[in-house]
């Protein structure tokens, strides 16, 4: 079967994405492609799994990480151009379904109305060591410990979330402001004096012959339109 030029160009350019990019990546494909013409392969995952992944050779040719610690991994490794730069840094919320005063969550997380609690996987997904963070921080990690539901990624905390698997979750901002989820969600933001800047940093990944479209999407999103669009989505950018 013949392939369009269309369709081999899709597959020239793939961009490994931490988790918690899904939503606004979907808006920086569709601006990019409007400005290019390139059409992005966006393939999501937990930061620390997609490392492993293109150490085994996967054919990504960017990473936009959900922390800078494993992207520069890449780079010590050999396995990126330049050290990471940080194209936005993340907000940590708390979340649930259920109409929740999260105004002291410290003190709520441990009741009786609490059963489950979902964070990432504090091994692989940024989000969810800021969250284990922010639980220490409050001194009721060990309270709470045995409540605690690990996922993946911040997709599969999300899921949990929004299908009401658990009474709350931590997550990224950038889930309640995603206007493609209908589901009515109650939060609040997380102190970020509690846990350590979540800034999420970009590396070109090394190939045998230099991807130019890669390098204009390496650009594009330190570009004022994409600043724009990761601002919209909850994140904060320089």
């Amino acid at each position: 079967m013949a392939l369009s030029p269309i369709s081999l160009k899709a597959q020239n350019l793939k961009v490994a994405i931490a988790a918690n990019l899904q939503p606004v990546m979907k808006a920086l494909q569709a601006d990019f492609m409007q400005k290019t013409g390139i059409i992005v392969d966006a393939i999501a995952g937990p930061s620390g799994n997609l490392t492993t992944q293109i150490k085994n050779g996967a054919p990504f040719d960017v990473f936009l990480s959900a922390d800078t610690a494993f992207p520069d991994e890449l780079f010590k490794s050999g396995f990126a151009t330049k050290k990471p730069v940080v194209y936005a840094s993340g907000t940590l919320i708390i979340c649930s379904t259920q109409r929740l005063d999260f105004t002291n969550w410290a003190k709520l997380l441990p009741g009786a109305s609490i059963q489950k609690i979902a964070i990432g996987n504090p091994a692989i997904a940024p989000y969810g060591k800021a969250a284990e963070e922010a639980l220490k921080h409050e001194k009721i990690y060990d309270k709470v410990q045995d409540k605690i539901v690990l996922g993946e990624s911040i997709t599969q905390v999300n899921t949990y979330i929004t299908t009401g698997v658990v009474q709350a979750g931590f997550t990224t901002l950038s889930l309640v402001k995603d206007a493609a989820n209908k589901t009515q969600l109650y939060y609040k933001i997380i102190n970020p004096k509690t846990y350590s800047p979540i800034e999420q940093g970009m590396v070109l990944i090394k190939q045998p012959k230099p991807n130019s479209d890669a390098e204009k999407f390496y650009r594009y999103i330190l570009s004022p339109a994409a600043k724009k669009i990761f601002t919209r989505y909850g994140y904060h950018v320089k």
